[in-house]
């Protein structure tokens, strides 16, 4: 199995068994991210947009409200359990202009310029070639139409993050990572060098400081369950696994943590229209 594959494997893996705890009170980053990026590129109705990475709708449902009946919206993703849910919340909803599908953002099936808009939140990172990742999804932008993605800015979720992964170093050192994947692209000025690489020079890049609330020890152990985390976790036998919960939920009580860092940055680009102008 080459790098891509990989790392396909592992996404689908890791998140189809967090979707149990995805859409948990405890991690509502996902759509408060997700309706922030919609809300960033003013949708107008009867838009098409193609939401890659989409998880449980966080961006795809609010997509589909701004476009309305006439417009249309797909959701892709490699995490089935999260499409079911997708699904339901659409269902609810009676959103009808929304559809989630099974798939790949290296493999689209859809044609070139099909969408007014290209979104992916949290997502792009995971690929290891993300330059051609964001060429196949540029190529699906119509001109004049806009790709927006969003990634995690520094200090991802600390100070808990390194408290979690130090936790895991002391049980199972081949499971500890030194680095996340979107630590790629976690600075205006690396995202932009990506970006350039794929030939988008002109995106509007900005970031957003903040934080997520942590109101228990469990809500911390929630949020790691409701993640990519997740996919270490489960990989840790059952005595691990229940001294690694143990010296999170001992570090959030200890130290009276009350939120963690939740940096974000926002990119969107605007493909030049056919008479080589910009909208």
């Amino acid at each position: 199995m080459n790098s891509l594959e990989t790392a396909k494997a592992n996404a689908a893996a890791a998140y189809n068994a967090a979707a149990d705890l995805f859409d948990h009170p405890a991690n509502t980053f996902w759509d408060r991210f997700g309706r922030k990026t919609i809300e960033r590129l003013r949708l107008q109705p009867g838009q098409s947009v193609l939401d890659v990475c989409c998880g449980s709708g966080a961006s795809a449902i609010p997509a589909a409200d701004s476009v309305g009946r006439e417009g249309r919206v797909v959701g892709i993703d490699l995490a089935e359990n999260l499409l079911e849910l997708a699904r339901r919340k659409a269902e609810s909803r009676g959103l009808t202009q929304v559809e989630f599908k099974l798939g790949d953002m290296m493999s689209l099936e859809f044609p070139e310029a099909a969408f007014d808009a290209v979104v992916c939140v949290f997502g792009i990172f995971f690929v290891p070639d993300m330059p051609s990742a964001v060429r196949e999804l540029w190529h699906r932008v119509k001109p004049g139409g806009k790709l927006a993605l969003t990634t995690w800015g520094p200090n991802f979720f600390e100070p808990a993050n390194g408290v979690f992964w130090e936790s895991i170093r002391n049980e199972a050192p081949d499971l500890h990572k030194s680095f996340n994947p979107w630590d790629r692209i976690s600075h205006p000025d690396s995202l932009a060098a990506m970006l350039a690489e794929a030939g988008i020079e002109d995106a509007d890049i900005s970031e957003q400081a903040g934080t997520h609330p942590i109101e228990s020890p469990e809500d911390w152990w929630t949020t790691l369950l409701g993640s990519g985390y997740r996919g270490t976790i489960d990989r840790l036998d059952a005595a691990a696994h229940a001294r690694v919960r143990e010296a999170n939920l001992c570090y959030v009580r200890d130290s009276r943590l009350s939120g963690i860092e939740a940096n974000v940055i926002y990119a969107i680009a605007t493909k030049p229209d056919v008479r080589g102008g910009w909208l």
